[in-house]
């Protein structure tokens, strides 16, 4: 392991990070393409197999009925994406968005579905001059040799594009996967994130924060899980109980139980826990996560993401903390000191 030090963002403000204590997806678009891009989020018809009774009909368990794609633009055919992606800038039309964006499969599972639609969609979107790459959020028991070769493929039809997988692994836990209804064991998870890593497709694995019955100690074990792989970036979600979902029912029931974090004081400091374990070369690509108000149930604080942003980095500031800080330090400490 390299034991090289890291120069502290609070003694030396990081030009590459642009000013944050850590890298941010913010911070790799403006380095990559030299401006900010944003993510129009798409919502592309697909289910998912815990959804349409393959593996379940209920979905996992904090799921909303959007299927995580609650604020994206909705598609109704592959030949929609434009209409799509112009209703998208609009909605971005008060920010100063640039020229170029990400085109983001947020809804369901998005490698679920025939071939022959994955490829009109994924061209459609990549054809746009306006978009410099594609995410695509998905299972890794949803990614067939035949998804995969499609998208080898599209990596040679669209050189100077990008495309990013992101793999909802939530937990590396038994239990929590359990209780969450996930669907899939964690073999599978690494089986499929090694066949997209040899070929070379960037992997962003979501990883959420607060599930119930889970310890700091659990939470960074998850981290440390993910610094022992070659993965690009990673999503920290703060877990949210949403109206109409089989989490909020059991929340009615034990709130105290099922609310991990009821004050953002404790979520935040893990959070830093947790950035400050992360290697430092993972993109993070989300620290909170955000919520329709309207289906909100708890923690209500979670609303005001920019209050939340504001203090994680006031208490950065205030921790002399960054991305990395305990990283190269404490590589064989046992994480479960002070959990």
């Amino acid at each position: 392991m390299n034991n090289r030090k890291i120069t502290p963002l609070f003694e030396e403000p990081s030009v590459y990070w642009h000013g944050k204590p850590y890298y941010s997806l913010d911070a790799y678009c403006k380095n990559t393409f030299g401006e900010k891009i944003y993510k129009i989020s798409l919502d592309a018809g697909f289910t998912c197999p815990n959804r349409d009774g393959t593996l379940d009909n209920r979905g996992c368990i904090f799921c909303s009925k959007g299927g995580s794609g609650d604020f994206a633009e909705p598609l109704t055919s592959p030949e929609a994406i434009r209409q799509a992606l112009s209703d998208g800038k609009m909605r971005l039309a008060g920010k100063q968005t640039g020229s170029k964006f990400i085109a983001y499969f947020q809804a369901y599972t998005n490698t679920y579905g025939p071939v022959s639609y994955l490829e009109a969609l994924y061209t459609s979107a990549l054809s746009d001059e306006s978009v410099v790459g594609i995410s695509i959020a998905t299972r890794p028991d949803c990614i067939p040799d035949d998804v995969l070769h499609l998208l080898e493929n599209l990596r040679g039809i669209f050189p100077h594009k990008f495309i990013w997988i992101e793999l909802g692994l939530q937990t590396i836990h038994d239990k929590s996967a359990g209780f969450i209804r996930r669907g899939y064991p964690l073999s599978c998870f690494e089986d499929t994130f090694f066949k997209l890593h040899a070929l070379d497709i960037p992997v962003i694995v979501h990883l959420i924060l607060g599930l119930p019955g889970e310890s700091r100690c659990d939470m960074l074990r998850s981290i440390s899980y993910l610094n022992s792989l070659p993965v690009w970036g990673v999503k920290l979600q703060l877990l949210h109980i949403l109206k109409d979902t089989d989490l909020a029912t059991l929340y009615q029931k034990a709130p105290k139980k099922i609310c991990t974090f009821p004050n953002m004081e404790d979520y935040l400091a893990v959070l830093i826990d947790c950035i400050e374990r992360l290697r430092p070369d993972m993109v993070l690509h989300r620290i909170t996560g955000d919520a329709p108000k309207s289906l909100l149930l708890a923690p209500l604080w979670s609303s005001d993401k920019k209050g939340v942003l504001n203090t994680l980095h006031k208490e950065m500031k205030a921790r002399r903390s960054y991305q990395g800080k305990c990283f190269y330090e404490n590589q064989q400490e046992d994480l479960c000191q002070n959990p």
